[in-house]
């Protein structure tokens, strides 16, 4: 690289764009707005840092997924912008005007593309050639409707361009069909268009018949020498037989050889009962490898390998192809079992021809005999099968430009959605309903229209739990099939959603689908929500520390009384007589001390609450800002973290966990959240009917409020009477003696020593 080379290549635009684009401000991003093909053919100039999203999955989203994988030219599944910038590009260079790509729709007119380049005139060729065909010519005007047509006219024909040809398509050649089942079964088969059986292209093809061509090569090698071939043209067949189970004949006679060295040894060469066992519990078949790494055969007394019975049934082919080919031809009889010393008498006429099997070319034609292989290449089969495929391909070129038809009246069709669902996100904020909107999700009296599809919840969970929003993970059902969503609660209160409220969820096709929450990630929706959370939190503490205790005192009573009904059924008469002869002293009394200390406690709580409330009163007409400040104090922490959450309530996380790849944070504010979710609401004009037959009752609570009235009435009255600004005589305040000269008898001045703070007790 030169040293002035950049270590990287940028995909921003190397110039500022001259184009004028136009922005709209959403989510807290400005985002630019596609509305003409000019947009269109001018978006690789627009810097990709302003783009909204960079990536995006071909599956999940509520978009045509034909027109994604024409798109997606990688095959990868997800979409990025040099994809998207390609199609755009391809899309231009074949109209006359751009802003045929700004006009949404599955028709085309032939005047609109661009007969000036090539491909565009061959494009427009075959336009009108699909319109001749369907009865049509004339027409100026080619459909999305009239392309698919014609697509499964040529799938279905003999030859449909794809290149590939099945064995369906030699007709009366049996010879070709043969061997176009010979090339798949040997080199596997090649896919073909739409629903249309596989077969085998051109390269497939010419592997096989190279292939046939090396071992017919070989096989004229063997021949050129004589010398070594005792059954001339069946030599080959021979060695080949031979070569096949020469390993097990092998080992057939050297354990017999150990069995006649030391009888001890003819046990061990069998196999045993677990063994047996362990291959009694596998699915057998003559050809499981299980079956055939078993011996051959079993010994004989004589030591002699039988031919006809008793032979593994995995080899019994083999052996009958040795008896065949090698063994009678040579021995010149066809005998039930064969000597070692005979074996060796084959192997040695055969050892020159075994020779040049290891020189055999390794090819996947190992299961074809050599009659095969010299009827492959000799009997002109090979150009009957390649004129097939080249007749085929013949037709290609019709077939591709069909398919180049297919992708632009797609991408006419898709093309501006897809930018204004990727680019930028306009048809979410302008509530157009977003390709990554799965439905609406109808709940808790309220709708839901920020849906997400999500195959995995807690894998989604993770990331999803960084958006600051009120979702819930739903599992939707419709007829055997299942789903799974995220909806977000962004407006409403949140008390009663829970695990397993049951709702109902319709797809963007109008489907109905059975919908349960299975998991939740709590945040706040609004601030008026979190104003009422703390008091609804400590109501919802007292309610279960209540039905705790509840519940521990009922435990409690039911185990005394059947610990008390348990001693009496068990106790003798004379101590049931006894005991309820006992006197009326012996029963339990009430504790004087307890009682005492209940009043002082009672006492002290009730001055306390007397102080407070004297306190309270005396701020006057600051009362209402003290109320408010109470008020504050217990709401304000909680308004406060929801204000800070609803600030970064984000759609990013959301869709990044689903497979996007979010440019911005795309905030959710709180005016786009309460029309994401919409509670109930009557409609307007309607009659309501308030006599209800069941309605609440309203005594208790008319009994709080007479009581609460009527200690405000009280408190307000010992206020306006001074009573809680009366300070009582200090204890122990008494009258002080006369002076020395006072009479006898005269009654003593009393000063009142009140208003002197009580000396402590060591002054008295």
């Amino acid at each position: 690289m030169p040293p002035s080379a950049p270590p990287f290549s940028s995909p921003s635009p190397s110039r500022a764009s001259t184009h004028p684009w136009q922005f709209f401000r959403a989510g807290g991003v400005d985002q630019v707005a596609i509305r003409s093909g000019a947009d269109i053919a001018h978006l690789a100039e627009l810097d990709q840092k302003l783009w909204v999203a960079l990536a995006c999955p071909t599956r999940g989203v509520e978009f045509d997924a034909r027109t994604l994988d024409l798109i997606d030219t990688d095959g990868d599944g997800r979409i990025r912008p040099p994809e998207l910038l390609a199609a755009c590009a391809w899309a231009c260079a074949r109209l006359r005007d751009p802003d045929e790509l700004a006009r949404p729709g599955d028709t085309l007119a032939i005047a609109a593309l661009d007969e000036a380049t090539e491909d565009g005139a061959a494009l427009a060729a075959q336009a009108r050639r699909i319109l001749a065909l369907a009865g049509r010519e004339g027409a100026d005007t080619l459909t999305l409707a009239d392309v698919l047509e014609r697509s499964e006219q040529l799938n279905a024909q003999r030859f449909n361009g794809d290149g590939v040809v099945p064995p369906q398509a030699a007709g009366d050649d049996e010879e070709a069909r043969e061997a176009l089942e010979r090339i798949m079964a040997t080199h596997g088969s090649v896919p073909a268009v739409a629903d249309q059986p596989a077969g085998v292209d051109r390269k497939t093809a010419e592997a096989f018949f190279a292939e046939v061509d090396a071992l017919q090569k070989w096989a004229d090698g063997v021949q050129a020498h004589p010398e070594g071939m005792p059954l001339g043209d069946r030599t080959l067949q021979a060695a080949q037989a031979v070569q096949a189970v020469r390993h097990k004949v092998d080992d057939f006679f050297t354990r017999a050889r150990l069995a006649a060295y030391d009888p001890r040894v003819r046990s061990a060469m069998h196999p045993s009962d677990e063994d047996y066992a362990a291959l009694a519990r596998q699915e057998l078949s003559p050809g499981s490898d299980a079956v055939a790494a078993l011996p051959l055969a079993p010994f004989t007394p004589d030591g002699d390998l039988p031919l006809a019975r008793g032979i593994n049934p995995a080899w019994t082919a083999a052996v009958q192809a040795l008896r065949d080919k090698a063994l009678g031809p040579l021995l010149g009889t066809q005998a039930e079992t064969l000597a070692e010393a005979d074996w060796k008498r084959v192997v040695s006429a055969l050892q020159p021809c075994l020779k040049q099997l290891s020189a055999r070319p390794a090819t996947h034609l190992d299961k074809l005999d050599a009659d095969t292989i010299r009827q492959l290449h000799g009997s002109g089969v090979r150009e009957r099968v390649m004129a097939l495929i080249a007749q085929d391909e013949a037709e290609k070129a019709h077939n591709g430009h069909t398919l180049a038809l297919e992708k632009l009246l797609r991408f006419k069709r898709d093309l501006l959605r897809l930018l204004n669902n990727f680019v930028s996100f306009s048809a979410f904020y302008q509530r157009e309903g977003a390709i990554f909107q799965a439905g609406t999700l109808y709940l808790d009296a309220r709708s839901c229209d920020l849906t997400v599809q999500v195959p995995d919840a807690g894998r989604h969970a993770k990331l999803a739990g960084l958006a600051k929003t009120y979702l819930a993970y739903c599992d939707c059902t419709r007829k055997g099939k299942k789903m799974g969503i995220v909806a977000a609660f962004t407006a409403g209160d949140v008390d009663f959603l829970f695990v397993g409220r049951n709702g109902v969820f319709y797809d963007r096709d109008g489907l109905d689908w059975d919908a349960t929450i299975t998991k939740i990630i709590e945040n706040p929706t609004s601030i008026a929500q979190a104003f009422f959370s703390p008091y609804k939190k400590f109501l919802r503490m007292i309610e279960e520390q209540v039905a705790k205790r509840a519940a521990a005192s009922d435990s409690r009573v039911e185990k005394s009384l059947g610990s008390t009904a348990g001693s009496l059924a068990n106790a003798p008469a004379k101590t049931l007589t006894a005991a309820t002869a006992m006197p009326a002293d012996g029963q339990r009394r009430v504790d004087v001390g307890t009682v005492a200390a209940i009043g002082v406690a009672l006492g002290s709580l009730s001055a306390v609450v007397v102080g407070v409330f004297a306190k309270f009163v005396d701020l006057g007409a600051w009362i209402p800002i003290a109320l408010a400040g109470i008020v504050l104090a217990i709401s304000g922490p909680s308004m406060l973290i929801a204000w800070l959450k609803l600030r970064q309530r984000s759609l990013g996380p959301i869709l990044d966990a689903s497979g996007w790849a979010i440019n911005g944070r795309m905030r959710i504010n709180t005016r786009l959240g309460g029309s994401l979710s919409q509670t109930a609401h009557v409609p307007p004009g309607a009659r309501r009917m308030l006599d209800d037959p069941f309605p609440e009752s309203r005594k208790p609570a008319w009994a709080v409020a007479l009581v609460m009235a009527a200690l405000l009435a009280l408190g307000v009255l010992a206020w306006r009477m001074g009573w809680f600004h009366r300070v009582p005589a200090a204890p122990g305040a008494a009258t002080v003696a006369a002076p020395t000269g006072a009479a006898p008898g005269a009654p003593a001045p009393a000063v009142p020593v009140a208003s002197s703070p009580a000396q402590p007790a060591s002054a008295r």
